[in-house]
């Protein structure tokens, strides 16, 4: 049986070292071509193959409500960074894709956003950082 008193700390750490972290890797977007939200997009759009991703993929990914994960998506179309189109698989379903200029000023960002991470995440270990990764992943199974 787990420590529910030890498992309250460590969520309360593991919570509040997630929001500083962040906090500090925020500041990569301060003035970039791309908002945080709009990086996010395209990290998981340029991941996928062609470039492609469905919406709801997007969606899933990110910490926003769907809604304005659409709202998002528009604008970024607007601004040449995406196309959207019906998902010929899934009628009520849209494939957005990274054009040029969205995936350009994704590796842009993607390579000083990247230092910035393995700065601030070089205070662990690679054996540390190893077991970071698998338990967090532990954390995520929904089994």
């Amino acid at each position: 049986m787990t420590d529910r008193r030890l498992a309250v700390q460590a969520w309360e750490s593991l919570f509040r070292a997630q929001h500083e972290v962040f906090e500090d890797l925020r500041t990569d977007f301060e003035g970039a071509e791309l908002s945080q939200a709009e990086y996010d997009v395209l990290l998981t759009v340029t991941r996928s193959r062609g470039m492609t991703a469905r919406l709801r993929d997007v969606t899933g990914n990110m910490l926003i409500s769907q809604p304005s994960v659409s709202r998002l998506v528009e604008r970024m179309a607007a601004r040449g960074l995406l196309t959207k189109c019906a998902d010929p698989d899934d009628g009520r379903g849209a494939l957005v894709t990274a054009t040029e200029a969205g995936a350009v000023a994704f590796r842009r960002i993607a390579s000083m956003h990247a230092t910035s991470i393995a700065d601030r995440m070089a205070r662990l270990d690679d054996t540390e950082l190893a077991q970071l990764q698998a338990l967090t992943a532990k954390l995520r199974d929904q089994r």
